[in-house]
């Protein structure tokens, strides 16, 4: 007599996990993954002396804020992002101590002694959004850049993507790009 009860058939699935391993690594291997990049800044060189607190006169800081609002104050003043660039111009080009034979400043009392002197400093409010913030440093990268090409016209006649690595240092000497950056935590 035969069983009336059947059995199912029955699928060998032993090599269903071999193919979703292959599938699994072809994926990984033609899908492209994106890498986030940030900001290029290079960062300052450790301090190797004991004392590496530097008195800096006053007039030698431009101060900078911006707050939870997003508003941007410069030396306690409101101003717009916009203007920020011919600010820091103005500021780091001064020569105020009349030293430097390159400079097209106004020699203001109020702004910085020479390029070399100059520092911006960039303070924020922990709730301040990335876009003001990024383009507040674009502001600052695009005063710099301002004044270097201009020092790089009239010293060797190019512009800075057509000097050699030597005069490229000399341009950043010149002007060294000196920003000191400070998130103020209100949670203290």
């Amino acid at each position: 007599m035969r069983d009336s009860r059947r059995q199912a058939p029955t699928v060998n699935a032993g090599s269903m996990a071999d193919i979703a391993f292959l599938l699994l690594i072809f994926f990984l291997v033609t899908t492209t993954i994106s890498a986030d990049k940030g900001i290029l800044r290079k960062l300052p060189a450790e301090c190797l002396t004991p004392d590496c607190n530097i008195e800096v006169n006053d007039r030698n800081v431009l101060e900078i804020f911006i707050n939870r609002n997003n508003e941007l104050m410069v030396e306690g003043e409101l101003i717009e992002v916009s203007d920020l660039k011919t600010l820091a111009i103005d500021f780091i080009d001064n020569d105020g101590a009349n030293q430097c034979d390159y400079c097209n400043g106004k020699q203001l009392e109020t702004s910085s002694d020479k390029p070399q002197d100059a520092i911006i400093s960039l303070k924020h409010d922990s709730e301040t959004s990335y876009g003001t913030f990024i383009d507040v440093q674009d502001e600052i990268s695009k005063a710099y850049l301002k004044l270097r090409t201009a020092y790089a016209k009239s010293k060797f006649n190019k512009l800075p993507e057509g000097l050699t690595k030597d005069e490229l240092i000399e341009v950043k000497k010149a002007y060294p790009f000196i920003l000191s950056e400070v998130q103020l935590d209100r949670n203290q």
